[in-house]
């Protein structure tokens, strides 16, 4: 496979997986600015959602206020903004489209008419009672690539490197958000588990992450707590957005790749490692190392395993 045509393909899922990111930070923003027992005010919600996007000094050089008007504005329909929903959209189409002829009918479909409805919406009819609905749509139409690539691609190397794409920037979405809110999850906030702030973040983190219900049927006698939550978000590997599970699908992905091509990269090696190191640890080794030392390693490490991967199959 030509390095571009790798390039496309890993890109069009990476984008794909962040525009879904982008609308549940969104989302859980905008529930929680409506919530009025929050205990927080409604600023405190738009900024988590930005904190976790990197869009934080963007809004600023642009907006002096906090408002929905402008969250919306800015983070779905901005064109300057790079990770907004639009700019994320028309990404991974433009991918898509590059390599048109290597991928299946129906996934183009799914991501091709996505963008022809969302660029006909009109920015100034999602107003404050439509955005849920809106932001629900577009993470419908992200499911809807997903479905269609899982059922309908053939298992050669597209296939892997579109789940490489996919699951690289679902490990540092993960990770980013947990690093953003890491002080709430921190073991002695346990000792305030009934505290309203507290229960906000937590609950605020689990439904950023589509994994607050999956989380009670992990956790079926326990309340809401900063340790459970952090083990589930980053070792539990059965929970589909952690960063353990995430991990076992790069490295085994990157094995068949292996397998495919008949050699080894050095980017199978990083996966490896990476794999081994969390299956390896405890949360209690992780609390020693410091959690926010932690989580900015494996960003890191995440992001050197992308770029190694980009030199070892000629898409740098």
């Amino acid at each position: 496979m030509l390095g571009r045509t790798a390039s496309s393909l890993f890109w069009m899922s990476r984008y794909n997986e962040r525009t879904q990111n982008v609308t549940r930070l969104l989302d859980v923003a905008y529930r929680g600015a409506i919530m009025s027992h929050s205990g927080q005010e409604d600023g405190a919600h738009w900024t988590f959602a930005l904190a976790n996007t990197g869009c934080e000094s963007g809004y600023q050089e642009k907006y002096d206020e906090l408002h929905i008007r402008h969250m919306i504005a800015y983070m779905i329909f901005s064109k300057e903004n790079p990770t907004s929903v639009r700019s994320c959209l028309e990404l991974a189409r433009n991918n898509a489209r590059a390599v048109r002829t290597g991928i299946t009918a129906e996934l183009w479909e799914a991501i091709n008419t996505t963008w022809i409805e969302f660029v006909e919406v009109s920015p100034q009819s999602v107003t404050q009672d439509k955005l849920p609905d809106f932001l629900a749509w577009v993470n419908q139409r992200g499911h809807l690539f997903r479905g269609a690539l899982l059922n309908t691609i053939l298992r050669d190397d597209g296939y892997f490197f579109s789940q490489m794409g996919n699951f690289v920037e679902r490990a540092d979405n993960t990770a980013r958000i947990l690093d953003t809110q890491y002080w709430s999850l921190l073991p002695d906030n346990n000792i305030i588990e009934d505290g309203v702030a507290e229960r906000y973040q937590w609950s605020a983190i689990l439904r950023a992450l589509s994994s607050r219900r999956s989380y009670r049927f992990a956790y079926p006698n326990s309340r809401l707590n900063a340790f459970n939550i952090a083990e589930f978000l980053i070792l539990r590997s059965e929970m589909p957005r952690s960063l353990a599970h995430c991990c076992d699908w790069i490295a085994d992905t990157a094995e068949d790749l292996a397998q495919f091509y008949g050699s080894r990269e050095p980017s199978l090696d990083m996966a490896a490692d990476l794999t081994r190191e969390l299956t390896e640890k405890q949360m209690h080794e992780i609390y020693r190392q410091g959690l926010h030392e932690f989580l900015t390693d494996f960003i890191g490490r995440n992001n050197q395993f992308a770029h190694q991967l980009s030199l070892d199959y000629n898409f740098a």
